[in-house]
């Protein structure tokens, strides 16, 4: 089982696709080594220093969370049916008007399109929000993506950046 971080008052919370087996089977998010989640938001500016995936509720002391839109854990990304992304969608948005963080970033544009039933998404700040919460779309850190690293974390500044501006 694989736990949220969350809590109130947070500038972001990562909203991954769904487990890969390296994180059911240790537990943490983003745990395969070859997932550059911890290393992108360290160089994006959301942590003074790169976390493993065993420290992942220091994210709190940065105000940063985690959740995932399916629970099921899977190989790939793509075994995640229509049906589930659909339902985690509603979930999520259960969890974010309780939480009203800052922002919201999905990690995933494909994820995010079927998990909200919208087309042809943007990279980026999206005009729905969920009460007070930004909707982004930043690129998913997995290894399996071919963005480099310089674009991911170029993606997650963005972000970053924009929630400095408003003071958070």
């Amino acid at each position: 089982m694989i736990n949220d971080i969350l809590a109130p008052g947070l500038r972001v919370v990562f909203c991954g696709i769904n487990p890969g087996k390296s994180s059911a089977h240790t537990g943490f998010h983003f745990a395969h080594p070859g997932n550059r989640f911890w290393k992108v938001i360290h160089q994006a500016g959301f942590t003074d220093r790169q976390l493993r995936p065993e420290e992942e509720s220091h994210l709190l002391d940065t105000r940063c969370g985690i959740t995932m839109l399916v629970e099921r854990p899977t190989v790939q990304a793509s075994e995640v049916a229509l049906n589930e992304l659909r339902t985690g969608g509603r979930e999520l948005v259960m969890k974010i008007e309780e939480y009203q963080p800052a922002a919201l970033a999905i990690l995933g544009k494909q994820a995010f399109e079927q998990a909200f039933s919208v087309k042809g998404a943007n990279w980026g700040r999206q005009t729905m929000s969920i009460g007070v919460t930004q909707v982004w779309v930043l690129p998913n850190p997995s290894g399996l993506n071919r963005a480099t690293l310089d674009k991911l974390v170029a993606a997650y500044r963005e972000l970053d950046d924009a929630l400095a501006t408003k003071g958070l």
